[in-house]
């Protein structure tokens, strides 16, 4: 360092050791590097415009500064007497069109990788590339820690001042340029205590940074060898409605400023489900105390966090007004060092106070430019800009006739397609504040029309043919008439034929009628794993009754409460078992029969089909709910619901007569239903797997081999130990179908297992009781598994799932909302709890999904519907997932 070459040595601004900090931190990565570049048509005056730039950069200090950090205390910023500005001059003329345009890509390339000394001034280089006769591609590169946007105009004024008057061989006399350390040395006579109070009230209770949530759930695949890892997406305001923005804006006493925070708050907010967020804004920094500060070049600018609590309840107006207040607190604390206020908070250090910022660009440098374009003999057009900062979501928002809208981001964490809908949801929530500033908060719209249409309509376009005027036993019937003869159910070397299962459940169901089981009564069926166990079922069904499921190893008093609950006239059950089942000093009488003992009575009845008024809307079952949250809650589920169902698993993994078909799990797992409905609506064989069989992985993978079972469901937990006997045991089964579900199961996991049983069909299932099994099933594909827990699939047939965040809106794709569920699977509602049905079992209107219509669907008939009848009501399930692009949906827990 030459000193005599030294005018001035200070500190550096808070922001300026931050950027010192994380552009020595990370030096290959870009950060800070700003680049700018203009196309100049017109006779430009090559050295005049040189020298016009080189007396710019010595009138301001900032632009002949450089740091120096080595061997210090502290960094500080040195001020050089004399620097020469680097100019760079290529004429490409000689080019074509293609060549230039790749030399152009290069050049901006290289330029960035150049990227800055910091200790060796200046911190700015200037380059012009001729194209032809009368045309220059003017490029300005600088590191950001010299200078901000504000600046640039003051920079651009003076530069084309100076530039005509020294193209006319004539002197420009400006007034002196304020140095920048007047700046620096107001800053250091700040109350700091003043303002570590201020921060400390205003960020308490805060102790994490708003999640993005986006990056979580759309994990982006590894960037291509390179592959830039920095990307950026913008969009555009119209003129229009940039004018209802300013129009609201003077109208309310707030500030453009205070709008796009609020919208970016509320997107925030929509897409990590907190109500409270935290996130960086830029502030200008300029204090108006300081004389001269509007001419002044150099970083005044700080990045500061902004707190935003979001009121659903208020208008957009009443809350915007709030927040204009809390900003304009905000804004005698400007000076406030990053650093410290993160100090200041309960967020820890090793994490970051917000992942994301938001710059307000109000530096009017496009209007200068074309000022200038008007005033000059050139003529000045934006060819583009480049910079990055070291958060991971950058938004810029750039107010003029129109708003320019750019959002910048880390393209190892964020998808591009996520990152373009998500400033299309901030170009919307501003739109929906300029249009209607008196709707409630919660009411602003964030997804496009055609998203809307995409999440609520297409995607839930499910409809499915399936039997619409009959019950499942009256299927069953159907089914036996066509396969009389084959094996119906099969457990330890016996078998009932579908004639004789469905003889026997006939003389079942006029013996439970003649013991005053009428439509819809509620049957108990308490009975170990056996084939009397199917034929008690299905003769419920045939006698209009609804059974229950009673599980004897269930406890007494589980047990009890059921039987209470439900008020069930009738049991039936079996001679072990009756002794130890509590059904003395029940509240409502009841009738037991044990099937083994009785059996010689029921076989006085008829064989044919007693004359039961049954239809698809009548009962199947009541199966209650684990209780794990609280008092075990009956579900009541439909016939339709259960034929619908299992009509699209025959269309996805068909079931051929006579295929043998497991069953595993207990009655009162609602999956039971699928098990031991699918293979006798089909002709196949309900193989009941022995009790002895069920817990251990291996005698089931073993039983499954030696019975030929083509369709299997598995529960989670044995997935792992099914994998490991099948890698030592290859080829050895005839399965052919496999459902999988409940739990979160890795996707590689069970494309091991299709691919080591070629022809197996893999789905992996989500639904609660109260969907009746199952409401979305996912295909396994062996050929494309990802490194990620298997998703639950889309809706099944006739069936609708909505995705709808806290207060009732849809959730764009990528972001979690909690899962609603519409269709004919719908249950009717938990017996005997009308306030908790009437919780958890909503109305589709009510959440405003039912009223919405895109703009082609206005010239649709008065009574059309978006929703089909059966998802105007819906069940709020308490789970939470995400849409994927293509429309699967991921299960979140």
């Amino acid at each position: 360092m030459d000193m005599r070459n030294i005018e001035d040595i200070y500190t550096l601004s808070p922001l300026q050791q931050g950027m010192l900090f994380h552009s020595l931190l990370n030096p290959e990565s870009g950060e800070y590097f700003e680049q700018s570049s203009w196309t100049l048509r017109g006779d430009l005056d090559v050295p005049a415009f040189e020298r016009a730039w080189q007396e710019v950069l010595q009138r301001h200090t900032a632009l002949r500064t450089a740091f120096e950090w080595e061997d210090l205390d502290e960094p500080v910023q040195v001020v050089y007497r004399q620097v020469t500005l680097p100019l760079e001059k290529r004429d490409w003329r000689h080019l074509s069109g293609e060549e230039q345009s790749a030399r152009w890509e290069t050049f901006l390339e290289e330029e960035r990788r150049r990227g800055f000394d910091l200790d060796q001034p200046p911190l700015m280089r200037l380059a012009l590339l001729r194209t032809d006769d009368r045309t220059w591609q003017f490029v300005w590169s600088h590191h950001h820690i010299i200078l901000d946007g504000w600046s640039q105009p003051i920079l651009f004024q003076e530069v084309f001042a100076l530039y005509e008057a020294f193209r006319q061989g004539q002197r420009l006399h400006l007034p002196p340029a304020r140095p920048y350390r007047e700046y620096i040395a107001w800053l250091q006579r700040q109350d700091m205590a003043q303002a570590e109070a201020f921060w400390r009230r205003t960020l308490a209770g805060f102790t994490a940074p708003t999640p993005l949530m986006v990056d979580r759930t759309l994990k982006p695949a590894p960037l291509p060898e390179g592959e830039a890892e920095y990307g950026g997406q913008r969009a555009t305001l119209p003129q229009e409605t940039t004018e209802q923005l300013r129009r609201l804006a003077q109208q309310h006493g707030l500030t453009l400023s205070t709008l796009t925070q609020a919208a970016w708050a509320l997107l925030l907010s929509r897409y990590s489900g907190e109500d409270d967020v935290l996130f960086g804004a830029t502030v200008s920094g300029r204090p108006p105390e300081l004389p001269g500060v509007e001419e002044m070049v150099g970083l005044f600018i700080n990045t500061l966090p902004v707190r935003v609590q979001i009121r659903p309840e208020l208008t957009t107006v009443e809350w915007l007004r709030a927040l204009q207040a809390q900003q304009a607190q905000l804004r005698q604390f400007e000076y406030s060092p990053l650093v410290q206020v993160h100090g200041w908070s309960d967020v820890p250090r090793e994490q970051s106070l917000f992942e994301s910022i938001l710059v307000f660009e109000s530096y009017p440098v496009d209007e200068v430019m074309d000022q200038i374009s008007q005033e000059r003999h050139l003529a000045i057009e934006e060819s583009g800009s480049f910079n990055r900062t070291n958060y991971p979501l950058t938004l810029a928002v750039s107010p003029g006739r129109t708003t320019g809208l750019e959002l910048l981001y880390d393209r190892r964490r964020f998808d591009d397609q996520a990152m373009e809908r998500m400033l299309g949801h901030y170009r919307q929530l501003l739109t929906g504040m300029a249009e209607a500033p008196e709707q409630p908060v919660a009411s602003l719209p964030l997804l496009t029309e055609a998203e809307r249409r995409q999440i609520l309509v297409e995607w839930n376009d499910t409809e499915g043919d399936y039997p619409r005027d009959k019950a499942i036993h009256q299927l069953i019937a159907e089914q036996a008439q066509r396969t009389p003869d084959l094996p119906a159910v099969s457990l330890a070397g016996q078998s009932l034929t579908y004639a004789a299962l469905d003889a026997r459940a006939n003389q079942l169901a006029h013996f439970l009628r003649r013991q005053g089981v009428e439509l819809e009564s509620p049957v108990g069926i308490a009975l170990e794993r056996s084939l009397d166990l199917i034929v008690g079922i299905l003769g419920i069904l045939k006698a209009g009754g609804a059974y229950v499921p009673l599980d004897p190893h269930y406890p007494a008093e589980r047990l009890r409460f059921m039987m209470e609950d439900t008020a069930m006239p009738v049991l039936l059950t079996q001679e072990s078992l009756a002794d130890n089942l509590p059904i003395t000093d029940l509240q409502s009488p009841i009738s037991v029969f044990k099937l083994d003992a009785d059996w010689p009575t029921i076989t006085q009845e008829p064989t044919a089909a007693p004359d039961v008024p049954v239809t698809p809307q009548n009962l199947t079952y009541i199966i209650y709910t684990s209780g794990s949250t609280g008092v075990p809650k009956g579900v009541s589920c439909q016939h339709e619901g259960v034929i619908s169902l299992l009509a699209d698993f025959q269309r996805r993994q068909p079931i051929q007569p006579g295929d043998g078909c497991s069953w595993w799990t207990s009655l009162n797992f609602d999956v039971s239903v699928y098990e031991i409905f699918s293979p006798l609506l089909a002709g196949g064989t309900l193989q009941i797997v022995p009790e002895e069989v069920r817990p251990d992985t291996v005698r089931l993978a073993e039983w499954l081999r030696d019975q030929r079972t083509r369709s299997v469901y598995l529960p989670p937990f044995m997935l792992a130990d099914f994998w490991a006997w099948l890698e030592k045991n290859p080829g050895s089964l005839a399965m052919r179908r496999l459902l999988v579900g409940v739990e979160p199961i890795p996707e590689e996991l069970l494309a091991s297992i299709a691919q080591a049983l070629p022809g197996l069909r893999i789905l992996n299932g989500y639904g609660p009781t109260e969907a009746t099994v199952c409401c979305t099933l996912y295909p396994v594909d062996p050929n494309q598994a990802q490194d990620r827990s298997t998703p639950i699939g889309k809706p099944v047939a006739n069936t609708q799932i909505y995705l709808l965040d806290q207060h009732g809106q849809p959730v764009p794709i990528g972001i979690p909302g909690e899962i609603y569920i519409g269709g004919v699977g719908v249950a009717r509602g938990y017996l005997n709890r009308p306030q908790l049905t009437a919780e958890r079992f909503v109305s589709a209107e009510k959440l405003g999904l039912g009223s919405w219509k895109s703009e082609a669907d206005q010239a649709a008939p008065p009574d059309s519907s978006l929703l089909t009848p059966y998802s105007s009501r819906l069940y709020r399930t308490g789970d939470l997932a995400a849409f994927l692009p293509d429309g699967n949906i991921q299960f979140l827990g």
